[in-house]
């Protein structure tokens, strides 16, 4: 059960400063190996989720369990490969008093069941001019580029707003659909992961009434819009229009159903008494980008 105890400042009114949930009772036996066949692929994938007293353990190969795009491709050189997952998180989360950002190498912001982790930023970067951009190397440019919602640049993504890192890590930017159509739910709200601070995380449906598990369901909408006015010193929107990058992006209370990490409190199938929660958007930021809860 959730259990507020603090207000949160900052004019959130999604969370509770001091939420804790106890989710000892969902998925900690989630186990899954089984031969992908996909042309890239063509190996086994291995996810399996255990909980102690205090932590949930996942301990996965990184191996995708549904179809994948073409890796190598023309925009990404990048072949699967597996790797060693092995991550805890807190199986009695906390909302904390602010936000953490996650991602690259901060760290994975949290993890699909299938053991392929979300990792929703790039590494590429274009300098003020526009003319100097890297895509893949961590350029020394301030402005980051956007995976997805974006025609500028290519990342070699597939219809699961995934791609393939130089190690052959095989990872999300977006909305993981490979894996929530294997889930065969429809517009019912899925949990398809758990975040790094151990909150867990919903595909694109919700309650319209996040605290009435009765009203309608709705596609939830984060609340993040494009800025109005590019920031100083941006490339020219003439070059890279708005949205290829990070920063030309804000938060917008009440724009839509999310707060800033792309998370909300309210009720859910699995937490019937309510909990904080995440959810995958179809819009920026696709995936969070920061984590409510300790880490």
């Amino acid at each position: 059960m959730a259990v507020a105890l603090a207000a949160c400042g900052g004019g959130d009114s999604w969370t509770t400063v001091g939420s804790t949930t106890d989710t000892a009772h969902v998925l900690c036996a989630y186990s899954y190996s089984s031969y992908n066949s996909a042309a890239s692929v063509q190996k086994t994938s291995t996810a399996t989720w255990t909980c102690s007293s205090t932590a949930r353990t996942l301990s996965a190969n990184g191996i995708p369990d549904h179809t994948v795009g073409t890796f190598p491709n023309q925009d990404n050189p990048n072949t699967i490969s597996a790797q060693s997952v092995s991550v805890s998180y807190p199986l009695n989360p906390v909302v904390g008093s602010a936000s953490t950002t996650l991602g690259g190498p901060r760290g994975a912001t949290g993890y699909i069941l299938n053991g392929i982790k979300i990792d929703a930023g790039t590494n590429g970067t274009c300098d003020d001019s526009g003319s100097s951009c890297d895509l893949g190397n961590g350029g020394t440019g301030q402005w980051h580029v956007e995976a997805l919602g974006q025609s500028s640049f290519k990342f070699g993504a597939d219809s699961n707003n995934a791609h393939v890192q130089p190690d052959g890590a095989y990872h999300y930017h977006g909305m993981p659909e490979g894996f929530i159509n294997l889930q065969g739910k429809g517009s019912a709200m899925t949990l398809i992961g758990w975040a790094a601070d151990g909150f867990p995380i919903y595909a694109r449906f919700g309650y319209s009434d996040p605290d009435d598990a009765t009203s309608a369901i709705k596609v939830v909408q984060g609340s993040y819009a494009l800025k109005s006015t590019p920031d100083s010193n941006r490339p020219s929107t003439s070059l890279y229009p708005m949205g290829a990058f990070t920063q030309d992006y804000e938060y917008v209370e009440g724009q839509g159903d999310l707060d800033e990490c792309n998370g909300r409190s309210g009720v859910t199938p699995e937490f019937p008494d309510g909990t904080y929660h995440y959810y995958a958007t179809d819009s920026y930021p696709f995936l969070q980008r920061c984590v409510k809860g300790s880490v």
